[in-house]
């Protein structure tokens, strides 16, 4: 492979990335592919966007505080709040991995575009995409808000940990 700079550690894993989000809230999709890149990854941080043009239903310590509590349990894992661009922050924090979720083919070109784009802001960023388990294909945060806003079921969309946050 030539001019490879990243190395597997003794068990396989490589050491750290980012996956980053509005998580209005988290779902159990996001959390399917959280714990993907953790068993990956020697260490995942989750990046909570701002994202105040997105006009999220929940507040930024709202949505950091859910991401904390449905992670809590998963060791290397770590959440932290951001508002610039996501290939700044994984550069100020030496990460030159960020993971991005599928959950269809419209998914796609959005993240392609994204991933080219962070690449030309910086040339060592990689973007790796994991699709989540097919009972988590159709569960987005925009699907979740639409359930709450009108008092439907939505707590099998959501972890534990979320519900009793909301």
């Amino acid at each position: 492979m030539g001019n490879c700079k990243r190395e597997k550690n003794v068990e396989g894993t490589y050491k750290k990335a980012i996956y980053s989000g509005t998580f209005d809230p988290i779902t159990n999709g996001h959390m399917d592919i959280i714990c993907r890149a953790s068993n990956i990854f020697e260490e995942v941080i989750i990046a909570v966007a701002q994202s105040e043009a997105k006009n999220p239903m929940f507040d930024h310590e709202q949505r950091v505080k859910f991401v904390k509590a449905a992670t809590n349990k998963i060791e290397n894992v770590k959440v932290v709040g951001f508002d610039t661009l996501l290939v700044d922050l994984a550069t100020e924090l030496k990460i030159n991995t960020i993971v991005r979720g599928l959950r269809a083919v419209s998914d796609f070109e959005y993240e392609l575009q994204m991933g080219y784009a962070n690449s030309s802001i910086n040339k060592d960023i990689e973007t790796l995409y994991l699709m989540p388990k097919l009972e988590n294909a159709f569960v987005s945060s925009t699907i979740v808000r639409e359930v709450i806003k009108f008092n439907g079921k939505y707590q099998h969309l959501v972890p534990k940990e979320v519900l009793e946050c909301i």
